[in-house]
């Protein structure tokens, strides 16, 4: 990307390979997950100083083998399948490429279950739904969990992983996805259409806030919550009003940004494999139409994930 704008000003360009530092494994890229941040990123909406400016190689999701081991690496050999979401939020990762550099502790071995475009597609949306459900809200038995814009990337993995800790699961989407969240296991599927979502369910222990962007969303959310409830804020900011309005009503609300961790994407690879997550991917797209993915992505009806593969 030689410059902040339109998804017009993705171009693909030959440079030079990365060589694996230590600690670190050089991966052969398979299938990389376009996220919103890849598309915040690259309008300029969304950039850390810690990016850096253009030319940049976008890309925080990565499925692959590993094409060579750094220095003092011993996990992991050459020829291992895995998948990872490489370095933090404020350093991108560059995975939208044919090879990328990431440092071994933040990878795992894929899930044998998942195809490479599935495994690509993981890695950053896994890894928000499971530290959203499991590390913040603490997810368990009986919880009645309400998972907005529950078809989408994040969300229609949040619905299964708070199924498999036993929750209760109301999902978010326009009507013509509710068989779609039906099959992944939402056991009240609410179109948010239709009228204020908190006027449609009995007040809920979780709440998974993927689509507010203003205080007046996030109260919405509040709102649905019973005493005692979690509201766990992803898409939007979490204010002081806010934060005060839910100690008032005896709920707690806090905001997340997902981080590279390898034992919740060993977890997410053993739910995989048991059966438990499945992991659509809307659509594939090669690497020279990456612009054409920011575009399927930006126009907001994505069943899942969308994907580009070298």
């Amino acid at each position: 990307m030689p410059r902040h704008g339109g998804p017009e000003v993705l171009e693909l360009r030959e440079v030079e390979r990365p060589a694996p530092a230590p600690g670190e494994v050089l991966i052969r890229v398979a299938a990389a997950g376009v996220n919103p941040v890849d598309t915040q990123v690259r309008s300029g909406e969304w950039v850390l100083g810690e990016m850096g400016a253009p030319p940049m190689i976008l890309g925080w999701d990565v499925a692959g083998t590993i094409e060579e081991v750094g220095e003092g690496v011993s996990e992991f050999a050459a020829g291992d399948r895995v998948f990872g979401m490489p370095r933090s939020h404020a350093a991108i990762a560059a995975c939208d490429a044919d090879f990328v550099a990431a440092p071994a502790r933040e990878v795992a071995v894929a899930p044998a279950s998942l195809t490479d475009e599935q495994a690509g597609a993981l890695p950053l949306a896994g890894l928000t739904a499971w530290q959203a459900l499991v590390g913040n809200a603490e997810v368990g038995e009986g919880d009645r969990v309400l998972i907005q814009a529950a078809a989408g990337g994040v969300g229609h993995l949040a619905v299964q992983i708070a199924k498999a800790r036993g929750g209760h699961v109301i999902g978010t989407a326009r009507a013509d996805r509710h068989d779609f969240l039906r099959e992944l296991g939402v056991d009240e599927p609410i179109d948010y259409t239709a009228g204020p979502v908190a006027e449609a369910v009995s007040p809920v222990d979780v709440v998974i806030d993927l689509v507010s962007e203003d205080d007046a969303g996030l109260l919405a959310s509040l709102r649905a919550l019973g005493g005692g409830g979690r509201l766990v804020v992803i898409a939007g900011d979490l204010t002081d009003e806010i934060t005060a309005v839910a100690r008032e009503q005896g709920t707690r609300a806090v905001e997340m940004l997902v981080s590279p961790d390898r034992v919740g994407l060993e977890s997410l690879a053993a739910l995989a494999d048991e059966g438990g997550l499945r992991v659509e991917t809307d659509e594939a797209f090669p690497l020279a139409q990456a612009a054409d993915a920011h575009r399927s992505l930006e126009h907001g009806r994505a069943r899942g994930k969308i994907v580009l593969v070298p």
